[in-house]
């Protein structure tokens, strides 16, 4: 039983439903409802607030490591290499121009690899470290990347030999950064549903029935889908494989002179100063099967390996508390790493599959969503 002001102002039919609410669903409101002023545009989220990898990721500003981009190339070539670079490169742009480096936390304290006594992967990312510079240089139009063995002590690292840094990356706070998208999306008029799980997505006579999980429907005239690593429960069909990434976080640690974000392992790694302590992620190559889910949850076995990187890399010789654990539900394909920008039916839209890239190409997918919907 709605009142008239209910039914105009918050149950109108949709020219645009979103589903999901983070990086690429808020975006692709945004630009969507800047383009089509006079339309309504509504944007459904399952959690209270924007709740996926969105706000639950590490908090990096990057486009890739070396030993991520040198594998990429040896696997697929150079040119897409580069153009995934290219594309994450425009995106920290982007995303820093629209929302503002001071909103986002963005902090230009750099990027680094690391690689520690006997790794494997450092005579490989030592032979290719010339050409990979030289190969990146029509992106960035300077050297990216330079050996900084030197503040490997600075920083307080153990069981580290070689180092390399960048500085053209750095950390953000991802809860601010969504809050002033949030913001700039509500401002633009684009209504917000908090609480509103689709369960399903169905092509109807005049539009799109979207099923919700407490039993009623909401028709649109379209709808995008940008669900990321949750997309295989309204679209099984597409090659969406959910990640999961656990992380933890240490309680400050008096004189940390840890600065800027950190690889290790080809990625599957990460940490980096925050909030006085050490923000730490990664392990999920220890196992594969069991960390594609979209359960959240922490298991032992990783938190003890994240525990020992603490105790022999990052804070060798001092004591540490954890303050908190998560993880976050990332997306990949099976045999890519590009996004699913595309349509499933002719109203029904799809913008999915980040690769755990979300913070720097969220927007250009977002654009590149806008642009198919038309």
């Amino acid at each position: 039983m709605h009142s008239i002001w209910e039914s105009a102002s918050f149950h109108r039919r949709p020219q645009l439903a979103v589903v999901g609410g983070g990086i690429v669903g808020l975006f692709s409101a945004l630009f969507y409802k800047r383009r089509h002023p006079g339309h309504h545009v509504q944007v459904l989220e399952r959690g209270p607030h924007p709740s996926g990898a969105s706000v639950k990721n590490a908090g990096f500003a990057c486009f890739g490591s070396p030993s991520e981009l040198l594998s990429d190339m040896a696997h697929e070539g150079l040119e897409a290499a580069l153009a995934r670079v290219e594309e994450r490169w425009r995106g920290l742009q982007e995303l820093r121009a629209e929302l503002g480096d001071e909103h986002i936390g963005f902090e230009a304290s750099g990027g680094h690899e690391i690689y520690r006594k006997d790794d494997a992967l450092y005579p490989r990312v030592a032979e290719g470290f010339d050409r990979l510079n030289a190969d990146l240089r029509s992106i960035f139009g300077m050297d990216a990347f330079h050996w900084d063995d030197g503040a490997i002590a600075r920083f307080g690292l153990g069981g580290v030999e070689h180092m390399i840094r960048t500085q053209l990356e750095g950390p953000i706070d991802t809860g601010r950064m969504m809050i002033a998208l949030l913001r700039k999306a509500v401002e633009s008029g684009v209504a917000v549903r908090p609480r509103s799980a689709v369960v399903a997505v169905e092509d109807a006579a005049d539009g799109v029935r979207l099923a919700m999980l407490d039993g009623t429907a909401i028709e649109a005239d379209r709808v995008l889908v940008c669900t990321n690593g949750y997309t295989g429960s309204l679209l099984p069909q597409l090659d969406v494989v959910p990640a999961r990434g656990q992380v933890l976080l240490t309680a400050p640690i008096p004189g940390l002179a840890l600065r800027g974000t950190f690889h290790l392992d080809e990625g599957f790694y990460y940490f980096r100063d925050c909030k006085g302590g050490v923000l730490l992620g990664g392990g999920r190559n220890l196992d594969i099967a069991g960390e594609t889910t979209t359960a959240e949850g922490v298991t032992d076995g990783i938190q003890h390996a994240l525990e020992d990187l603490l105790h022999e890399i990052i804070l060798p010789g001092r004591s540490f508390t954890i303050a908190q654990r998560w993880s976050g539900i990332m997306a990949f394909g099976s045999e890519s790493k590009s996004p699913i920008v595309e349509r499933a039916s002719d109203r029904i839209g799809v913008a999915v599959r980040l690769g755990g890239m979300g913070v720097a190409i969220g927007i250009r997918v977002a654009r590149r969503a806008v642009d198919m919907m038309g």
